[in-house]
C-alpha cells in the first residue's frame, strides 16, 4: 500500500501525546515500528513494551540488548547524541510479562497504571514458525490474541487495537484487497468459527495420550506439529 506524504504526516501527528502498548517489540517488525515512532514522532508520551522476562529490570536489559542497542537505532543515536539513553528512558517503559497469561501476568499496580493511560495497543506477538507445535502456536497466536482483547476492554482510554498478522491476514483472497476494520464476530470466510475451548480440549487430550504412552520428547514434538497441520487442513476444507 502506498502512503502519501500527507497521510504519513497525519499518522505521525496521531501518535503525538499518545501512550502505546506494543507486544512483540523484540521481533523484526516490533523493532522497526518502535524506531519509526520514536524517530518521526518524538512527542509520543510513552511506549510500553511487553517483554518476556522475570522482572522489569530483566525486561529493560533485554530491550537494551535486543532492541534499542541494534543497528536500526543508529539514526536516532546520532540525532540525540549523548542524550539518546535519556530519551529512551523517558519514552520507553519495558514490562515483564507474557501475552499467554491473564492481564499479561502484570501485578495489580502495573496493570492499573497501564490500563488508565494506554491509548493504542499494537499486538505483534506471535510465533512465525509455520511448522510449530500446535500447543505452542495456539498458546501465543490464539490465546495471546484472546488475552489482548481482554486487556483492551480494561483500558479506559483505548482508541485503537491494531493486530498484526504473520500471514494469511486476507485468507485465500486474491487481487486488490482494501483494508477494513473487523467487528466482534466477523470472520474472513462466512460460516467459519474457531471454538477455542474445543481446540484446547483436543490439545490436552493429545498431551494426555502422549504422557500415558510414555512418548519421548522427540515423538511428542512430532505429534504436536502434525496435529497443527491436521487442524489447519480441517479449517481450510
Amino acid at each position: 500500500m502506498v502512503i502519501s506524504e500527507m497521510d504519513a504526516a497525519q499518522v505521525a501527528a496521531y501518535f503525538r501525546g499518545k501512550n502505546i502498548l506494543i507486544t512483540g517489540a523484540t521481533g523484526f517488525l516490533g523493532k522497526v515500528l518502535l524506531e519509526k515512532i520514536l524517530r518521526i514522532q518524538p512527542d509520543v508520551t510513552r511506549l510500553f513494551l511487553l517483554v518476556r522476562a522475570t522482572d522489569d529490570e530483566s525486561a529493560r536489559q533485554r530491550v537494551q540488548t535486543e532492541v534499542t542497542g541494534r543497528e536500526i537505532f543508529q539514526v536516532l543515536r546520532e540525532k540525540h547524541g549523548k542524550g539518546f539513553e535519556d530519551f529512551i528512558e523517558e519514552k520507553v517503559c519495558p514490562l515483564a510479562g507474557d501475552v499467554m497469561y491473564e492481564d499479561f501476568g502484570l501485578d495489580t499496580a502495573k496493570l492499573k497504571e497501564v490500563s488508565k493511560v494506554v491509548d493504542i495497543i499494537v499486538n505483534g506477538a506471535a510465533t512465525t514458525n509455520f511448522y510449530e507445535r500446535y500447543d505452542v502456536s495456539f498458546d501465543t497466536n490464539v490465546l495471546g490474541a484472546k488475552q489482548i482483547c481482554a486487556l483492551a476492554n480494561k483500558c479506559t482510554k483505548l482508541k485503537m487495537l491494531l493486530h498484526v498478522s504473520t500471514a494469511y491476514v486476507c485468507g485465500e483472497q486474491e487481487g486488490l484487497i482494501l483494508e477494513k476494520p473487523f467487528m466482534m464476530g466477523d470472520t474472513l470466510r462466512e460460516g467459519t468459527h474457531l471454538d477455542i475451548e474445543s481446540e484446547l480440549n483436543l490439545i490436552k487430550h493429545t498431551q494426555m495420550e502422549l504422557k500415558a504412552n510414555c512418548a519421548t520428547d522427540k515423538a511428542e514434538r512430532k505429534t504436536m506439529k502434525e496435529l497443527g497441520l491436521k487442524r489447519l487442513e480441517t479449517k481450510h476444507k
